[in-house]
Protein backbone atom coordinates (compact mmCIF):
# COMPACT_ATOMS: atom_id res chain seq x y z
CA UNK A 1 0.00 0.00 0.00
CA UNK A 2 1.50 3.52 -1.40
CA UNK A 3 2.36 6.09 1.50
CA UNK A 4 3.36 9.29 2.23
CA UNK A 5 6.56 10.07 5.04
CA UNK A 6 6.63 13.20 6.65
CA UNK A 7 9.67 12.97 8.92
CA UNK A 8 8.80 10.32 11.23
CA UNK A 9 4.84 10.41 10.31
CA UNK A 10 3.27 7.84 7.24
CA UNK A 11 0.31 8.75 5.84
CA UNK A 12 -1.35 5.38 3.48
CA UNK A 13 -2.97 6.47 0.61
CA UNK A 14 -5.50 4.75 -1.26
CA UNK A 15 -4.56 1.59 -3.08
CA UNK A 16 -6.42 2.66 -6.82
CA UNK A 17 -4.51 4.73 -9.04
CA UNK A 18 -7.48 6.45 -10.39
CA UNK A 19 -8.44 7.63 -6.61
CA UNK A 20 -4.57 8.59 -6.10
CA UNK A 21 -4.87 10.77 -8.83
CA UNK A 22 -7.82 12.13 -7.95
CA UNK A 23 -6.66 13.45 -4.44
CA UNK A 24 -3.53 14.94 -5.76
CA UNK A 25 -5.33 16.55 -8.28
CA UNK A 26 -7.78 17.94 -5.85
CA UNK A 27 -5.25 19.07 -3.81
CA UNK A 28 -3.01 21.11 -6.96
CA UNK A 29 -6.64 22.55 -8.21
CA UNK A 30 -7.33 23.79 -4.38
CA UNK A 31 -3.54 25.45 -4.14
CA UNK A 32 -4.46 27.32 -7.21
CA UNK A 33 -7.67 28.78 -5.29
CA UNK A 34 -5.35 30.00 -2.72
CA UNK A 35 -6.94 33.32 -1.96
CA UNK A 36 -9.90 31.31 -0.39
CA UNK A 37 -10.08 31.22 3.47
CA UNK A 38 -9.24 27.71 3.85
CA UNK A 39 -7.47 26.37 0.69
CA UNK A 40 -3.97 27.64 0.43
CA UNK A 41 -0.88 27.23 -1.33
CA UNK A 42 0.40 24.61 1.24
CA UNK A 43 -1.67 22.39 -1.13
CA UNK A 44 0.03 22.47 -3.75
CA UNK A 45 3.16 20.76 -2.97
CA UNK A 46 0.92 18.06 -1.08
CA UNK A 47 -0.94 17.42 -4.34
CA UNK A 48 2.77 17.06 -6.03
CA UNK A 49 3.51 14.53 -3.64
CA UNK A 50 0.49 12.25 -3.81
CA UNK A 51 0.81 12.19 -7.67
CA UNK A 52 4.38 11.58 -7.95
CA UNK A 53 3.46 7.84 -6.73
CA UNK A 54 1.87 7.57 -10.07
CA UNK A 55 3.96 9.89 -12.82
CA UNK A 56 7.87 8.69 -13.16
CA UNK A 57 8.56 12.69 -14.01
CA UNK A 58 6.71 14.28 -10.68
CA UNK A 59 9.12 11.72 -8.80
CA UNK A 60 12.13 13.22 -10.13
CA UNK A 61 11.43 16.07 -9.58
CA UNK A 62 10.32 15.51 -5.56
CA UNK A 63 13.32 13.74 -5.22
CA UNK A 64 15.73 16.04 -6.51
CA UNK A 65 13.93 18.47 -4.81
CA UNK A 66 14.53 16.23 -1.19
CA UNK A 67 18.45 16.45 -1.66
CA UNK A 68 18.29 19.79 -2.55
CA UNK A 69 16.72 20.42 1.13
CA UNK A 70 18.54 17.63 2.67
CA UNK A 71 22.16 19.55 1.43
CA UNK A 72 20.73 22.63 2.24
CA UNK A 73 19.72 21.24 5.41
CA UNK A 74 23.15 19.83 6.61
CA UNK A 75 24.76 23.20 5.29
CA UNK A 76 22.67 25.10 7.81
CA UNK A 77 23.37 22.58 10.77
CA UNK A 78 27.24 23.01 9.89
CA UNK A 79 28.18 19.32 9.04
CA UNK A 80 28.07 19.90 5.19
CA UNK A 81 29.51 23.14 5.07
CA UNK A 82 32.49 23.94 2.69
CA UNK A 83 35.43 25.65 3.99
CA UNK A 84 37.40 27.61 1.62
CA UNK A 85 41.42 26.34 2.00
CA UNK A 86 43.68 28.50 3.54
Amino acid sequence: MPSIRFGRKSIKLPESRMTRIGIGGAFIAGGVFSFLPVLGIWMLPVGLIILSHDFPRIRRFRRKWDVRLARRWAKFRGRGAVTPAE
